[in-house]
């Protein structure tokens, strides 16, 4: 019988696991420093009496709990070190200890940092799994950390581990006041499905597969962001004329847009690439940018049924400003 552990089970990826275990009809543990519908043990994952406790009985690992990008205005470094580095080693060796079957670690593409924005006048960055990470601030560089400790963890505990860097799947608005300011947010998270978002269902659907193919794997990481219509081939010109782009994969959408008071942002900076994950992961997402568009176009919100029942969460307890609105 596989019994699962979710940390991180009052938040937006933790709850859309709980509930889908649970209709799967599997027994779940959610651990979360938060109550919730979704949290039957409250507390820290940096608790390594707590996650022992948690730990028993469970066969599979799926650790979303961490500090994310939005607490870095309002969480110190040290706080980011506790929780996302100090406790993800927490799991790692209490679920080696345990003998669990595999673990999923919930990572970020923002570990990727710097190497998302070219230089001035270069192509936009096609970002698959091979790139450096440049470290931009302090979520980054613990998610890195993060990631270092599953891979020594793999090596060294024989504990298969699988790494899933997700793109923004987050339906809060977005934290920059000039972009809010010059797009509907609605035309922005579809937009954003050409090169730089991913649907929760498909989150979820991309962990529980890396959790029963992480026994044969080993170890290894994957991008998890929705599939992009582009190729290496348009990277010059995402860079600069991103629209004549789309137009060109998509010449129906100009009036859609046009009746919709949408815009195309005039330029991308990067495009995640998933083919690493579809391929070893056997991974199939089911929402992509014309998917979107489909869903626009039929009056209904682009969202899958399972990210608009986990709604939004904000990220603070108290409101801490666009993130908590």
């Amino acid at each position: 019988m596989e019994r699962f552990l979710v940390t991180g089970s009052a938040g937006h990826l933790g709850e859309a696991l709980v509930r889908t275990l649970r209709a799967q009809e599997h027994e779940v543990v959610g651990l979360d420093i938060l109550e919730s519908p979704f949290t039957t043990i409250v507390g820290s994952i940096t608790d390594r009496d707590l996650v022992r406790r948690a730990l028993e009985g469970v066969t599979h690992v799926l650790h979303t709990a961490t500090l994310h990008k939005p607490h870095v205005g309002s969480h110190g470094r040290q706080d980011f070190i506790d929780t996302n580095v100090t406790g993800t080693l927490t799991v790692l060796e209490e679920s080696a200890a345990a003998g669990v079957e595999s673990v999923v670690f919930t990572s970020s593409t923002s570990t990727f940092g710097r190497a998302l924005t070219p230089a001035p006048g270069a192509p936009a960055a096609w970002i698959t799994e091979s790139v450096h990470p440049l470290v931009r601030n302090i979520y980054g560089s613990t998610k890195t950390a993060a990631e270092d400790l599953c891979e020594l963890a793999a090596r060294d505990l024989s504990l298969p581990v699988i790494v899933l860097r997700t793109s923004r799947f987050f339906p809060e608005p977005d934290d920059r006041d000039e972009v809010r300011s010059t797009y509907d947010d609605t035309n922005l998270k579809v937009n954003e499905f050409l090169y730089r978002r991913v649907d929760l269902a498909d989150v979820v659907d991309a962990h529980l597969l890396a959790a029963r193919r992480a026994p044969e794997i080993g170890f290894d990481r994957f991008i998890i962001s929705a599939t992009t219509p582009f190729t290496p081939a348009d990277l010059p010109d995402l860079a600069t004329d991103a629209p004549a782009v789309v137009a060109g994969y998509f010449p129906e959408l100009a009036e859609d847009y046009h009746r919709w008071g949408w815009q195309m942002f005039p330029t991308l900076d990067r495009v995640y690439v998933n083919d690493h994950a579809r391929k070893a992961l056997s991974w199939t997402p089911e929402y992509d940018f014309p998917t979107m568009v489909a869903l626009v176009r039929a009056g209904k919100i682009p969202r899958s049924p399972l990210a608009l029942t986990v709604g939004a969460k904000g990220y603070h307890p108290t409101p801490t400003g666009i993130y908590t609105s």
